[in-house]
């Protein structure tokens, strides 16, 4: 079972490379530790399973903040809107890839945190706010989904994670709060 204590922080090199593709299908190994990762993530969002294993609430991991070097993702993001869950998104990605993004730019308005980032840091990340990924899952089978908004977001940082991109890079470090126009903030 991942804990907190498996994610390595900022400073760690691994953080900074960027991580192999993994064969498809994926080995047992890597199946193992994407089933894992989606785990770590349902119970950090479980408000007992999260105090009970001390952990911080997470939407993505990405196997480089576990010290493994390797294209897999995971994200869970559960629909706000009870009446529709399939606008969420539960899944592992294996060797994901942005194939395009819109012109929309989009950001949180809270900004981003990070599982590996100990610290609170200021301002707008600005992303995509439609993308189109493609993807392999646990089966070698591959998929092709269109995002937007807060999954797209979610997908972005976590792509960002296995090209040794953190997410503050992309803040405007002279004007951290400075949006151009036309940027949907994400509340």
């Amino acid at each position: 079972m991942i804990t907190m204590d498996d994610i390595i922080r900022e400073g760690h090199p691994t953080l900074r490379a960027v991580a192999k593709e993994v064969p498809i299908p994926p080995t047992a190994e890597d199946v193992e530790l994407g089933k894992e990762m989606l785990q770590f993530l349902k119970n950090s969002q479980d408000p007992v399973k999260a105090e009970e294993l001390n952990l911080r609430g997470g939407v993505g991991l990405a196997a480089p903040q576990l010290d493994i070097s390797k294209r897999i993702i995971a994200v869970h993001v559960p629909s706000v809107d009870p009446e529709k869950p399939e606008n969420g998104i539960s899944t592992v990605m294996y060797n994901p890839k942005i194939l395009s993004h819109s012109v929309q730019e989009a950001c949180l308005g809270e900004g981003e945190g990070c599982l590996s980032v100990d610290r609170e840091v200021p301002g707008y990340v600005v992303r995509a706010a439609r993308i189109t990924v493609s993807y392999f899952d646990s089966e070698g089978e591959k998929h092709k989904i269109r995002l937007k908004n807060y999954n797209a977001i979610v997908v972005q940082h976590e792509i960002d994670h296995i090209n040794g991109i953190m997410f503050y890079d992309h803040i405007d470090e002279k004007n951290p709060l400075h949006l151009k126009d036309g940027v949907l903030v994400i509340e």
